[in-house]
């Protein structure tokens, strides 16, 4: 299994209060949002397709009523809005909304 943000034992309250470090931080630290997105019921496979094609977008969980959680890693803050402006736009997609972002700097 590659090693990710996703994957290493981390502390969530130490990450939430920005206490989150490890023995291998990077030079460049990476920008970690989740995302809801609101897609029309009908076009949720679609859109979910369109979403993983996306740099550094995972869903991370989906119902059929047509709500995704989404998960973007990114090298800045800048491409995080990218990728969550993108997903706004995409066809089929009623709303995507912010609901956190951290970075694994320490």
């Amino acid at each position: 299994m590659v090693d990710t943000p996703f994957t290493r034992n981390v502390d969530r309250r130490k990450f939430i209060n920005g206490r989150w470090t490890t023995a291998n931080v990077s030079e460049h630290p990476v920008e970690i949002a989740s995302i809801l997105v609101q897609a029309r019921p009908e076009q949720l496979n679609a859109v979910a397709r369109a979403i993983e094609m996306l740099p550094g977008a995972q869903i991370y969980n989906r119902d059929q009523r047509g709500k995704l959680v989404v998960v973007v890693e990114a090298a800045d803050v800048g491409s995080i809005g990218e990728t969550l402006n993108a997903m706004a736009s995409l066809p089929g997609v009623l709303s995507a909304s912010l609901v956190f972002q951290g970075t694994d700097d320490s």
